[in-house]
């Protein structure tokens, strides 16, 4: 099965893919003392020598971010040819092909593992975020990942995340004001803020986004008193911070009655085993950090075979 990916890979992620195989591939290609280059080929593989490989996934899993495996193999050798054999965002079993290769055998051993590594940490990414979206999937409210992503990875990572069913939470700082348990500390000189401080915030980030357009505004509280004091603000969003499903089940009745156009967003402490029954509490969205931090690489294999001459 393959299934329609939301925001599909553009530009943007192009761009991402390439700086991360450049740096991945120097790592791989470049000594501490300066030596380029794969001595083992160099020892072993004539330079002339052709052949072929089928890319294979070993687990089953979501297939995310195939687009990397030909970037990774044009900055070695033009030459080598990569044939898809089945599309982004597709259901893979044990030992199903997703690809074969064909052209130089060094360029082919020399990108194996930087190709297998981008896409088998998408890939993991995309099938940890499968299981999210479909254990909700026939309920209103939608997965959003975080941004608990690796250093220099987000882009794909929340690329993944689309790749998989779920949704993604804002890129970065500049994409939407998002007031947090820290930020009410800031203004309050305390670590636990009180409802009148969460209220002064969300107005004064009110104030902002509508000095700054298109922001949106989402606010974090707490307890039930600061989610109270915050509504009147109409905040685009309200983040309900480690609270039971219980607790939040109160919020989206209080919700309903002060303020019923602003979505509620569950996050903290949220795994597959609890994801359902905060979204039958009634929240709109539920923000999972652990699609991303804690996806496991999916196991995928290049297996070669040399042109016999």
């Amino acid at each position: 099965m393959s299934r329609n990916i939301a925001a599909p890979w553009g530009a943007v992620e192009e761009s991402a893919a390439r700086r991360l195989i450049t740096l991945a591939l120097s790592e791989d290609l470049t000594a501490p003392d300066g030596r380029k280059g794969d001595v083992t080929c160099k020892a072993l593989v004539p330079e002339k020598l052709g052949g072929q490989a089928a890319l294979v996934a070993r687990a089953p899993g979501v297939l995310a971010g195939f687009p990397v495996v030909p970037l990774v193999f044009a900055q070695l050798d033009p030459a080598v040819k990569v044939e898809p054999l089945v599309g982004e965002g597709t259901t893979l079993a044990p030992c199903m092909p997703i690809a074969r290769l064909r052209g130089p055998m060094r360029a082919l051993l020399e990108g194996e593992r930087t190709a297998l590594n981008l896409l088998q940490r998408m890939s993991g990414v995309a099938t940890l975020a499968n299981q999210y979206a479909a254990r909700i999937a026939d309920l209103p409210c939608v997965v959003l990942d975080t941004r608990k992503t690796t250093p220099g990875w987000r882009v794909l990572e929340k690329y993944a995340v689309r790749a998989g069913g779920a949704s993604n939470h804002r890129m970065g700082l500049a994409d939407g004001i998002l007031v947090k348990d820290n930020h009410l500390a800031c203004l309050a000189g305390k670590m636990r803020a009180d409802p009148s401080t969460a209220q002064k915030a969300a107005r004064k980030a009110g104030d902002y986004a509508r000095a700054h357009p298109p922001l949106s505004v989402e606010v974090e509280v707490e307890t039930l008193d600061q989610l109270r004091a915050v509504l009147p603000e109409s905040p685009t969003v309200v983040l309900l911070d480690n609270m039971t499903p219980a607790l939040v089940k109160e919020a989206v009745a209080i919700r309903d009655q002060l303020a019923p156009a602003v979505k509620l967003e569950a996050s903290g402490g949220i795994r597959l085993e609890n994801l359902r029954d905060y979204a039958l509490a009634g929240v709109d969205r539920v923000s999972v950090g652990a699609m991303t931090h804690q996806a496991t690489a999916l196991d995928m294999a290049i297996d070669f075979i040399p042109d016999v001459k």
